[in-house]
């Protein structure tokens, strides 16, 4: 198969609109990312090539003729919206770090507000399914923070009209993210148990509801940020501790909500986490996650 455009690291704007001038492409470039040039044919069973039909979206088996419709039980089948102007939605979503208002994809894209918003929460769920869920392993970093709202509410835990968040960032492999009702012990202790497996090494700072982990089978150290300690080196182990990596995640998110969004309600707050933790964790196969999106719908 040749290699795609946005296989490319330098994967620019000039360059998406050079791989996908038309509907067309786009139609062409579903079939090949969801089926390939040859697959097993589900009506005669078998592996042959497809071509593509003159009248209608469809490819036909080179072997029995029966149709395949790429679009087919994906969000693009009964769509209004142009599947360049779809295409051109995911390419923004992977290409920002900051990710992009309706109000920008509406003036990006052409369309109405309505349809933008519809198409990024769109985009944003699929940014869900696509990711994995197993369980972190090894050393994980744990910390929970205070986003969204309209006001900056109290300082220190409790914030109000905040939405409560807590993450969990495997060092070196992947970041979870999890909206909780509170940050007490029996909550943080239960997402733990869901999200890490017994045994890994926890790095977390000092709030009291961490404690207890090791009953559970956790190497904890807990960093004391109150007494300005960053991070505690420990000797027997050659570990370092801190929780910087997931810190640095909650300070990116929380800049793009107030520089991008302005402001994110409970009720949406999931899908944005979603679409940022997403990003994090395929930013360094950035190159791939269009193709992979396209794919997933």
């Amino acid at each position: 198969m040749e290699k795609s455009k946005s296989a490319s690291p330098d994967f620019s704007v000039r360059d998406f609109f050079k791989r996908f001038p038309d509907d067309e492409a786009c139609l062409e470039h579903i079939f090949r990312v969801r089926f390939g040039d040859r697959h097993v044919c589900q009506a005669c069973g078998v592996e042959s090539t497809f071509h593509r039909m003159s009248n209608r979206r469809a490819w036909a088996c080179a072997a029995c003729g029966d149709h395949v419709y790429p679009t087919a039980g994906t969000i693009f089948q009964d769509t209004r919206t142009p599947l360049q102007v779809w295409f051109y939605a995911i390419y923004l979503f992977v290409t920002t770090r900051h990710g992009v208002s309706g109000k920008e994809l509406q003036r990006q894209l052409g369309v109405t507000y309505k349809t933008a918003w519809r198409i990024g929460h769109k985009i944003r769920e699929q940014m869900d399914k696509h990711d994995l869920k197993a369980m972190l392993q090894g050393h994980v970093e744990i910390d929970e923070a205070y986003v969204g709202g309209k006001r900056p509410g109290k300082r220190g835990r409790g914030a109000a009209g905040k939405t409560i968040v807590m993450g969990f960032k495997e060092r070196g492999g992947r970041l979870v993210t999890e909206i909780i009702p509170d940050v007490k012990l029996k909550t943080l202790r239960a997402e733990t148990l869901k999200t890490v497996e017994a045994g890994s090494t926890v790095s977390t700072d000092e709030l009291y509801s961490y404690r207890l982990l090791k009953e559970h089978g956790y190497s904890h150290v807990a960093v004391k940020h109150g007494a300005k300690e960053w991070a505690v080196y420990d000797a027997d182990t050659d570990t370092l501790h801190h929780t910087n990596h997931v810190e640095s995640f909650w300070r990116h998110f929380k800049h793009s909500i107030r520089g991008t969004h302005v402001s994110i309600s409970q009720k949406h707050m999931r899908r944005y986490l979603d679409e940022f933790t997403f990003r994090a964790n395929h930013r360094w196969e950035a190159n791939l996650m269009f193709d992979r999106l396209v794919a997933a719908f």
